[in-house]
């Protein structure tokens, strides 16, 4: 039977081909230092957890691509100017994840980058969460920035879903989270027993 490429990804055929690949790569990898990066990541996805205000060691590098994102978006008008900076922070952790699978084939480095995605997203879930409450220390391009969410949200007549629209990013960013260190622990399982030596 004849199958187009787009029905490969309906029926698994691609993803097991995807599974088969990760698998020979991690074939003479080491496990330590990546699973210590590892640690890192479950670590700071527990503290996103439990602690809403909590910030990575991610968060410096988000904040300068949020502000990028502002730069960019500004000559496409005032709305897509303000989301700029929420779409830059989602966009480059993704599109880092994607380089590093399709050009690099680096399976464990997709993992860091679903993991900084994740945490980027915890941390719009808050700035979402805070439009109606305006508690957070706001970073901007002047002496007085505007909060991003507020004003969208004003703008959308939404202001008072911003408890569900975080939530439901929140809750996004706990998903891809949880299959980004699932990736990376089972990549570093399977360099683990390709490192261990044979029993003849």
């Amino acid at each position: 039977m004849v199958r187009c490429g787009s029905l490969r990804w309906v029926d698994g055929e691609r993803w097991r081909e995807l599974r088969e690949e990760a698998e020979a790569w991690t074939d003479g990898r080491s496990p330590w230092l990546r699973a210590a990066l590892l640690a890192y990541l479950v670590y700071a996805g527990f503290n996103h957890l439990i602690d809403g205000f909590y910030r990575s060691w991610f968060a410096g590098i988000t904040l300068i691509f949020h502000e990028m994102g502002h730069l960019l978006f500004m000559p496409l008008g005032q709305t897509l100017h303000i989301l700029g900076g929420s779409i830059m922070q989602v966009v480059v952790p993704v599109a880092a994840g994607a380089h590093l699978l399709l050009k690099q084939r680096d399976f464990f480095g997709v993992a860091v980058c679903g993991s900084w995605l994740s945490f980027s997203l915890w941390e719009m879930g808050l700035y979402i969460w805070d439009a109606a409450r305006d508690q957070l220390p706001l970073v901007g391009f002047g002496g007085q920035p505007h909060h991003d969410w507020g004003t969208l949200l004003t703008q959308w007549h939404v202001l008072n879903q911003c408890d569900h629209i975080a939530f439901v990013v929140r809750t996004l960013a706990f998903l891809v989270w949880l299959s980004s260190v699932g990736l990376g622990g089972w990549l570093c399982w399977r360099m683990w027993l390709s490192d261990r030596p044979s029993v003849a």
